[in-house]
């Protein structure tokens, strides 16, 4: 495979594939060769390998060998002699550019969540007092996961933040298995297990100890539900409560006042007693002109 219009990609193409043919394939078991006189005495016979066999042989070697072979195309300024491994070339980037950032796919964000071990009964999977069951653990009910040391049980991954969905690795073949929890139905809305946790101590307060799954559903459903409604509206609105306390806050004031000792004044002023009010000249308001660029432009001309 080569990008289109790109006749350069060739050659390191099948620079490669003869790499890989010499250096691993002819060495594995059923090899047939490149060609007919290269073909080896009843080589079919000797295939014994899988497709998926065969890939995690190939991954393993470009991991063990092909990586730490040197190749004559990976050099350093600093050494130009000396031809570099693929990993040591890439640890030489690494250190002037700094690592790669690569987004996780799906199987890794599965990867990292929590995890436990469970077993794949006729009504689905339990965790944490709840129930999920899918069509696609029906060849698995009841069926030992071949991990003897969890006596048979099934890695089970979850989201803390979501319970609606749980993945179980198929340890039999490769990928994960998505169950989904069976009151999803009832109760779509999304919660996570701090919610969950919370619905059950508040029935255990109540006096339902021994609460059913439906019952914690019903009460984390509600505990959603009055968390998006708000408090409930009182008498007065939010802004008459808040004008009301401003006003109660300042009524008395925490700082200390100085007495007051100031005497009304009864008599009235004599009149005449603003004589000096007249005397007093104005100025002469000069308005500023209205600034033109244009005839500014034209004063700085030479």
């Amino acid at each position: 495979p080569a990008h289109p219009d790109t006749p350069t990609d060739k050659p390191k193409i099948e620079r490669t594939l003869q790499s890989v043919a010499t250096l691993f394939a002819q060495h594995v078991a059923g090899y047939v060769g490149s060609s007919v006189e290269r073909r080896g005495k009843n080589a079919e016979q000797d295939a014994v390998w899988s497709i998926v066999e065969l890939q995690a042989l190939l991954d393993e070697w470009i991991v063990a060998v092909w990586q730490n072979r040197p190749h004559d195309g990976l050099r350093d300024p600093v050494t130009p002699g000396k031809a570099l491994t693929p990993n040591e070339k890439y640890a030489a980037l690494v250190e002037v550019a700094g690592y790669v950032p690569v987004p996780l796919s799906a199987e890794d964000y599965i990867e990292l969540l929590p995890s436990c071990w469970r077993r794949i009964n006729a009504y689905g999977i339990r965790v944490n007092n709840r129930s999920y069951d899918a069509k696609a653990l029906n060849p698995y009910r009841r069926q030992h996961s071949g991990v003897e040391s969890k006596k048979g049980q099934w890695e089970v991954h979850y989201d803390p933040y979501d319970v609606s969905r749980i993945w179980v690795r198929n340890h039999h073949d490769e990928g994960w298995l998505a169950a989904t929890w069976t009151h999803l139905r009832s109760h779509p809305v999304p919660f996570g297990e701090l919610v969950w946790q919370h619905a059950r101590s508040v029935l255990a307060q109540r006096g339902c100890d021994q609460a059913t799954e439906a019952e914690i559903a019903r009460a984390a459903d509600d505990l959603l539900d009055r968390a998006a409604q708000g408090p409930a509206p009182t008498r007065q609105e939010s802004k008459d409560r808040r004008v009301a306390g401003r006003t109660r806050a300042t009524a008395t004031p925490a700082w200390p006042r100085p007495p007051d000792t100031a005497e009304p004044c009864d008599e009235e002023p004599p009149p005449g007693g603003d004589e000096d009010a007249d005397d007093i000249e104005i100025a002469q308001v000069i308005p500023l002109p209205v600034f033109d660029a244009r005839k500014e432009a034209e004063s700085w001309r030479l």
